[in-house]
């Protein structure tokens, strides 16, 4: 009952998630992106640890293919899991295990991969990624957004969806966005009206944090 989408922009090197569910507070299990290094999804029986272990797994040089294979032989409950890593290259991989209920649904594309579970059509994962790489020059946040949107119209899910998160990681160590619609009646549409509140202050919470004495010149320039 989760359909998402793990992307990179070529352009910038940005690094991102975007997910949705009718599970109340979904971006805060499912999604996990580290700058420079990858991003990776769990869910469906989610379990929090398996993303942070396919980043370690990238950052000593794994391949996204390799960190996957790595990561699912580590978990012995890997039937249970649904997974999609991409590393800082593009290169991505999916896994859905056997046991993950209802219909399921995997997707790569160029800079993207889409996993789904328990949703009304295998068509979404595809929707999701041809709804990514139709804007390639678009901020990265805003083509994530996107997917969801495509995810949407493609079927979703069986039930409405409640929750949805969006996280996406560039040159810091910290998150470049990091935004979440933990329950609400139309969580996507709420996550796309806050990116576009948030999208004209991103950049500027980056210098604020990186060199504060330059936030006078950078606002001016603005």
């Amino acid at each position: 009952m989760t359909f998402s989408l793990i992307g990179r922009c070529a352009r910038s090197g940005m690094l991102g998630a975007a997910v949705t569910s009718s599970s109340v507070a979904v971006g805060a299990r499912c999604p996990y992106a580290l700058a420079g290094i990858g991003a990776a999804l769990s869910q469906s029986l989610t379990d929090p640890r398996l993303g942070p272990l396919a980043l370690d797994l990238l950052a000593r040089g794994f391949t996204a293919e390799e960190a996957m294979k790595a990561m699912v032989a580590a978990t012995p409950h890997r039937a249970w899991r649904q997974l999609a890593v991409i590393d800082a290259t593009g290169r991505t991989a999916t896994f859905t295990g056997e046991s993950v209920g209802g219909e399921t649904g995997e997707a790569q594309g160029r800079d993207c991969a889409a996993v789904a579970n328990i949703v009304r059509s295998g068509e979404v994962p595809r929707a999701m990624v041809a709804a990514f790489e139709r804007s390639p020059d678009a901020p990265l946040p805003r083509r994530l957004i996107d997917a969801l949107e495509a995810g949407e119209a493609a079927g979703g899910e069986h039930e409405p969806v409640a929750a949805a998160g969006l996280l996406v990681v560039h040159k810091e160590p910290f998150a470049y966005v990091n935004l979440r619609v933990d329950h609400h009646p139309q969580p996507i549409a709420e996550l796309a009206r806050l990116w576009d509140l948030y999208a004209p202050q991103a950049d500027l919470y980056v210098v604020r944090a990186v060199d504060p004495r330059q936030e006078a010149a950078f606002t001016a320039a603005r």
